[in-house]
């Protein structure tokens, strides 16, 4: 194996590699996962469970997302935003990046078993391969709505974290899964408003393609009210305390807010800042529920 990734050496660097697990997103779920691995405990959280637990997390969805980049090569070398990517500019092949992608996901999926619990490691298993191939292999390219029935593998880490730490399922770390599902669609979907142009160019049946863009403002801002009522939930059944509902209240009225700008269509650019400020709220609101929990742990 170590051999096919070398095969390339001459044209890609380690940070051709590294782009290939897409780190940035990597780092927001990383965060979810943490979260979830704090708040499934009032004890502290084991180091071994902390280190490699994240670390095998990481592993697995890196794995998951060279996939991606193998099975996208051909759309992201169309596409304005992706076409430096390694795979569409030829600096990796697919062999490379394939081998490379079960490296990892059998280093993430050892860790796991080795210092969490098989459970957590299933289901890292189960969302790497809903990502990496029922969501890209086949939902992506199927169906407007590829984001909204593929993005509960994208929801998966905080109930991941949740398992590796107490070895089993309960209703809180669904929650957070829900948290996410209902933040997915909202998110890409006013990035897939901005990209609207490349996303057709490269046959993608996303919404704003599919639909138009006015009709996908509205599912925007119909997703934003669920998600603003689905963030209050962990308030509602007594996981977090009045801290978190003040952060929740003003997050996803915020969001709600750059919804209802971009449905108006009232200012430029209002797609792409959607697509930003979400990233930033599902931080701060994760953010929020972590600090939240270690306040009540000390009233």
């Amino acid at each position: 194996m170590a051999t096919l990734i070398g095969a390339h050496r001459d044209q890609a660097i380690w940070r051709d590699y590294l782009e290939l697990t897409k780190p940035k997103v990597v780092v927001l779920m990383l965060i979810t996962s943490l979260v979830g691995m704090f708040l499934a405990t009032r004890a502290g959280v084991p180091w071994t469970v902390l280190v490699f637990g994240n670390l095998g997390i990481a592993l697995c969805a890196g794995g998951a997302a060279a996939v991606n980049h193998v099975v996208d090569r051909r759309i992201d070398a169309v596409m304005a935003r992706t076409h430096q990517r390694p795979m569409a500019q030829g600096r990796v092949s697919p062999t490379a990046a394939l081998a490379f992608a079960v490296l990892l996901a059998v280093a993430g999926l050892a860790l796991l078993l080795a210092f969490t619990n098989p459970l957590a490691a299933w289901l890292t298993l189960a969302s790497l391969l809903g990502y990496a191939v029922i969501y890209t292999g086949f939902l992506k390219r199927a169906t407007p709505q590829n984001i909204v029935i593929g993005g509960l593998a994208g929801a998966a880490p905080p109930l991941l974290g949740w398992v590796a730490v107490t070895g089993h399922i309960s209703a809180e770390p669904l929650l957070l899964v829900l948290v996410i599902f209902a933040w997915t669609p909202p998110h890409f979907w006013a990035l897939a408003i901005h990209r609207k142009e490349e996303y057709a160019k490269a046959d993608i049946p996303m919404l704003p393609v599919t639909h138009g863009e006015q009709y996908t403002k509205v599912h925007i801002l119909l997703y934003t009210f669920a998600l603003l009522a689905v963030s209050l939930m962990p308030y509602v059944i007594h996981m977090s305390g009045p801290l978190y509902l003040v952060c929740a209240l003003v997050l996803g009225g915020r969001f709600l807010h750059w919804a209802w700008v971009l449905y108006r269509g009232s200012k430029p650019h209002a797609a792409i800042n959607t697509f930003k400020y979400s990233i930033g709220y599902l931080l701060l609101l994760f953010i929020a529920l972590l600090v939240d929990h270690y306040l009540l742990l000390n009233l």
